[in-house]
């Protein structure tokens, strides 16, 4: 009897604090992005600064090129959320049945450049040339088609031939050699060497205007239903992110984890993309509606389903709102 009732202090110590632990264990999350570039560089210093962490996340980051996978990997529940452009693949999804919405909009306009050959002096000279992109209908598809409609140009009528080709550095590579005669790089870290070997830079995107929705938070809409709390502490790191990066003490840091983030040999070549993104992110991290009907319009030309989307029904502002209620977007 002595024994049993020592056994049974113990368990009244040790459950207590084995179910104490256990509540406090953090929430798993799978995030996916779409692009190795400075853009995504606020999910890096919200891993790495401990802003995850804090709000009791676990989040692992994913980078996914393939928008199909992406995809497929939410649709299978193997993530829950994912960042990237409001591209081809994700409306198509969208259209098709998959029930993603957009939570929050971390870049709302153009980003990157337009770099070409050293041929090439205004945008005018893109006629009769090929632009080279990741993919047709992807975001840097749809960079480049906004970017062409901004300076009056149009494929078929002025002769641009635009050529499937890959990422961000197989393009970079393809200016160098002559491939093509222009691309839209989004990693700013690419464009020096590339200057230093005669290309040019056409234009830096985010000065011409153009809505669009650039970097979006996205996830499906039962998961949101389900999980608001946790899309809530997600978006929250995220902001406080967006402030650490924006703050002029922080340089060194942020180029430091953008550096080991996007595999640099040291943080000084990360300095050109952390000056170019660091005013590209807003703390009030609403979804732009201009810049989803945009995307949804230029799609929507050669796909129906696409074009019957709706932006006010593929957007969920409440989490957002819920933080600039509570003063967090300021």
């Amino acid at each position: 009897m002595v024994f049993v009732s020592a056994i049974l202090t113990l368990l009244a110590v040790i459950l207590p604090i084995t179910f104490c632990h256990a509540a406090a264990a953090p929430n798993k999350l799978v995030v996916s992005y779409a692009i190795l570039s400075e853009r995504e560089g606020v999910l890096m210093v919200a891993r790495d600064q401990g802003f995850f962490r804090r709000h009791g996340l676990d989040v692992e980051l994913v980078y996914m090129p393939s928008a199909p996978v992406a995809l497929a990997a939410m649709a299978h529940g193997d993530s829950q959320v994912n960042t990237g452009s409001a591209s081809g693949a994700i409306l198509g999804a969208m259209a098709g049945g998959l029930d993603l919405v957009f939570v929050a909009g971390l870049i709302n306009k153009l980003t990157g450049v337009m770099v070409t050959g050293p041929n090439i002096n205004s945008p005018a000279d893109l006629k009769g040339k090929t632009i080279g992109v990741t993919s047709i209908g992807g975001g840097n598809w749809v960079f480049t088609m906004l970017a062409l409609e901004h300076w009056k140009l149009d494929v078929k009528r002025d002769n641009i031939t635009i050529r499937v080709i890959g990422s961000d550095a197989v393009r970079a590579q393809a200016i160098t050699n002559g491939t093509i005669d222009a691309t839209q790089l989004s990693a700013y870290s690419l464009v020096p060497p590339l200057k230093r070997q005669g290309a040019r830079v056409l234009a830096d995107l985010p000065d011409l205007g153009v809505p669009y929705q650039g970097v979006t938070v996205f996830t499906r809409r039962s998961y949101l239903n389900q999980n608001p709390e946790t899309v809530e502490k997600l978006l929250t790191a995220i902001v406080e992110a967006i402030a650490f990066i924006q703050e002029p003490a922080n340089k060194a840091t942020v180029q430091r984890i953008l550096a080991k983030g996007l595999r640099l040999a040291k943080p000084e070549d990360a300095a050109e993309g952390y000056d170019n993104v660091k005013p590209l992110f807003e703390r009030r991290i609403f979804p732009t509606l201009e810049g989803v009907r945009n995307t949804i319009r230029l799609l929507g030309m050669s796909n129906e389903k696409i074009r019957n989307l709706r932006a006010e029904e593929i957007i969920d502002e409440r989490i957002v709102r819920r933080l600039e209620q509570k003063g967090l977007l300021r």
